[in-house]
Formats: structure tokens, sequence, C-alpha cells
């Protein structure tokens, strides 16, 4: 039963990470005169979201499978379509939100406290 649990949750996770995908390549492109100041904000986000979710399940995992679920939707809204669609421009907001945002997102997986290898936990040997 703890393990459907666990599986559920992950797969919350990887849905809200869509979801910030989805908003944040449709929201990235408000400017403050000519500051990105959507984009930027976002970064801080990107950061924010991953790192408390990894904390928040135990380990690293928890922090990469949001940040997994973000980089699938942003890199294919940055893609061009067959109808020539593009969510993503190549303007300083688009640069800001996709490159910024892979290392926001690369830096909470890393920062993220890991649970430790298996090969280092003691087990009582009785």
């Amino acid at each position: 039963m703890a393990g459907a649990v666990a599986g559920a949750a992950y797969g919350m996770l990887f849905l809200l990470g869509l979801v910030l995908g989805v908003v944040g390549g449709f929201q990235h492109a408000w400017y403050l005169g000519r500051l990105p100041i959507a984009a930027i904000a976002w970064l801080a986000v990107l950061f924010a979201l991953p790192y408390a979710m990894g904390r928040m399940m135990g380990g690293k995992l928890g922090a990469f499978v949001p940040a997994a679920g973000w980089l699938l939707v942003s890199f294919v809204l940055a893609t061009p379509q067959r109808a020539g669609d593009l969510a993503i421009a190549g303007n300083s907001a688009g640069y800001w939100y996709l490159y910024g945002g892979v290392l926001a997102v690369a830096a909470a997986v890393a920062v993220t406290r890991s649970t430790g290898s298996w090969l280092l936990r003691s087990y009582d040997r009785a």
C-alpha cells in the first residue's frame, strides 16, 4: 500500500511539473520596461518548487520528477510546430525562462539532500 501511495505522489509531482511548464510557457513574457520580469520570477519558482518537493519527499527523486515534467513541456513549447506556432520565442524572456529554468531546476535537484546510499546504511547483524 505504501508503494502505491508513493507512486501516486510521484505521479502528481510529474503533473505539477507539466502544469508549471504550460503556465510558464505562456506567461513568461511579461516585461517591466526592457526587463523580462516574469521570466526572472519564474526562475525563483522553478528553483523553489522542485527543491521543496525534494525536501518533502525526502530525496532527490522528489525534486527530479517535477523538474522532468517542466523540462518535457518547456522544450515541446520551444520547438516550432507544423502550423508555425511557438510559445517560447527566441527573445530575451524566452532565453531567461528556458535556459535559466534549466539551470534552476538542475540546481534544485543538485542541492536537495539525498536519502543516502543503500551501501552505506548500517543494519543490525543479530
